[in-house]
């Protein structure tokens, strides 16, 4: 590709332009408005900084959105490595046993909450209950049910990621679902 096909970028107009929705995208997946908007900076930073390596063969918010999710998954490394080790938070505390016989099987099944997930998603109050739900998790349960449920990362990037293997990653979310629906059903459904 010859350097006058190449569309020249437009840094004065990403904000305007490509704010809102970077924005959006990045605190759908922390969960928090002041790191989302950090995020959303550091992007803008980067691509500033790396402006030249941009080829056109995407949009500017295609290329933007690439660099956010690089961001993201920063935080997530960065929060799994910072986690405390005081109190066990009540997710934590949950024990497997309480839920599986000794041949894996379910104690008793899981209660039928009668709803449609993606439809609860729609509604705010719901969204606020999982996003509390999700915030009582430990940070590496969080950081790895994140990047495998809302990222939609492979095994193997996730390992690399958190600097674990593939059995502990499964056992992490395994809790995490497992803790997820607990909240929940307390939280939402009724028990």
């Amino acid at each position: 590709m010859d350097s006058d096909s190449v569309p020249s970028l437009q840094p004065e107009r990403w904000l305007e332009e490509h704010g809102d929705y970077l924005f959006n995208y990045a605190v759908s997946r922390v969960r928090d408005a002041a790191t989302a908007e950090d995020m959303v900076q550091e992007t803008f930073l980067a691509a500033l900084k790396t402006g030249e390596r941009f080829s056109g063969r995407s949009s500017e918010r295609t290329w933007l959105t690439g660099i956010l999710k690089h961001k993201i998954l920063d935080y997530f490394r960065k929060a799994s490595r910072e986690q405390t080790y005081g109190e066990p938070q009540e997710a934590e505390n949950l024990e497997i046993d309480a839920f599986f016989d000794r041949w894996g099987r379910w104690k008793a099944s899981p209660p039928d909450w009668q709803v449609k997930p993606d439809r609860a998603y729609e509604n705010q109050e719901f969204a606020g209950v999982l996003e509390s739900c999700l915030n009582a998790l430990r940070p590496r349960l969080k950081a790895a049910f994140t990047l495998r449920e809302v990222e939609g990362l492979t095994t193997e990037e996730i390992c690399k990621a958190l600097d674990i293997t593939p059995t502990n990653l499964w056992v992490m979310i395994t809790r995490a679902r497992m803790a997820l629906r607990d909240c929940l059903t307390k939280n939402w459904f009724g028990a």
